[in-house]
Parts: structure tokens; C-alpha cells; sequence
């Protein structure tokens, strides 16, 4: 008969019960180290308008706890192009790139559990998850990306995810593209133009 070897046996139990979880890691990380190895390629996106506002918006959300600064973009599109429509734009883009830090989430929430920001960020999105995800998605902070983990770790339904993250985000992209649009305004007689 053949017996197999019992470590081989607890790894393949493993494998199956977290293949999905792990899976969802290490595409976050990849994502990740992808658009920092190409972030001077995607700077570059900004020169398209407002597709390139909305690609950066996706990609500069799609980092996972380390930023690329998609919201300098947002600002400086808001001094260029109309405002109103390079926030709406920034901020259909930026909940697609956050569903990265929900898959970290999701896969591999034991990365983060042991952070106190992480242990209160949870214990806000057990008792208010939409409203702590907006908040959090309409003001320029880095806890976002934990808030993200910890919906995706509870399994928080990626509807009402991204619903609150496009409200919030739509809402604080507007504003940076208007102060950009307000200080391209007040620079404007000193340039000459």
C-alpha cells in the first residue's frame, strides 16, 4: 500500500484550503512591484488627459501600503483641465486600483493583524465598515490601504466596497483638483500668461 508522507499531506490540505487567499497575495504583491519597477513609465500617462488621469488614479491606488503619487496628478490636471471632470474621472480610477489592498486583505490578512492601526481599523469596519471606508477614501491619509486589507480580511461584500471608496474618493479627488485648478489660477499672472 502506499503511505504518503504525512507533511506531503498537511501541505496539499493547505494548499487547497488557502490556494484563493494566497493566490490573492501574491497577485497584490506583484501588482504592487510591477508599478513601482514602472512608475517613471506611468508618470509619463499624465500627458493623455484625462485617460491619463484615470490610468494613474488606478495605478497610483493599486500600490499596496507603499504610495505613488497619483493625487499629484489629480492636482496638476485640475491647473490644466476642467476640474470637476478630472475628479470625476480620478475617482472612478482610484477604487479599481484600491481593490489590491483588498486582495492583500483577503489573501494574507495575518501580515497586518499584529499593527495597532490595523487591530482599531478592523474593530471601526465590524461596527461601521461603509462609513469608515468613506471617511477614510475622502481624506489624503495612508490608512486607507490597512482599511482595505481589513475589509478584504473580513470579507466586507466588494460591492459596498467599492461603492464607498468611489464616493469618498470622487469626493476628495474634486477638491485636490480644484485647489490645483485655484493655484494654477493664482500662479497664472506670474508666468507670463
Amino acid at each position: 500500500m502506499n503511505k504518503q508522507h504525512p507533511r506531503l499531506v498537511a501541505a496539499w490540505r493547505f494548499w487547497q484550503k488557502y490556494r484563493i487567499n494566497i493566490g490573492a497575495l501574491v497577485f497584490s504583491i506583484a501588482i504592487t512591484a510591477l508599478i513601482l519597477s514602472f512608475r517613471h513609465q506611468i508618470a509619463a500617462l499624465g500627458g493623455l488627459g484625462y485617460l491619463g488621469v484615470f490610468l494613474i488614479a488606478i495605478l497610483g491606488n493599486a500600490t499596496v501600503v507603499m504610495p505613488v503619487p497619483s493625487l499629484a496628478v489629480v492636482f496638476a490636471g485640475g491647473g490644466v483641465l476642467n476640474p470637476l471632470y478630472v475628479g470625476l474621472v480620478a475617482g472612478m480610477g482610484e477604487p479599481l486600483g484600491e481593490l489590491t489592498g483588498y486582495l492583500a486583505g483577503f489573501g494574507g490578512s495575518a501580515v497586518v493583524v499584529e499593527t495597532k492601526y490595523y487591530a482599531r481599523l478592523e474593530e471601526w469596519m465590524i461596527r461601521r465598515g461603509f462609513l469608515t471606508l468613506f471617511i477614510l477614501a475622502a481624506i489624503p491619509n495612508p490608512l486607507f490601504d490597512l482599511a482595505g486589507m481589513a475589509a478584504g480580511a473580513l470579507r466586507y461584500p466588494v460591492p459596498k466596497f467599492l461603492l464607498a471608496c468611489w464616493l469618498g474618493k470622487t469626493i476628495k479627488a474634486i477638491a485636490i483638483a480644484y485647489l490645483g485648478s485655484l493655484s494654477f489660477d493664482l500662479i497664472r499672472p506670474f508666468l507670463g500668461g
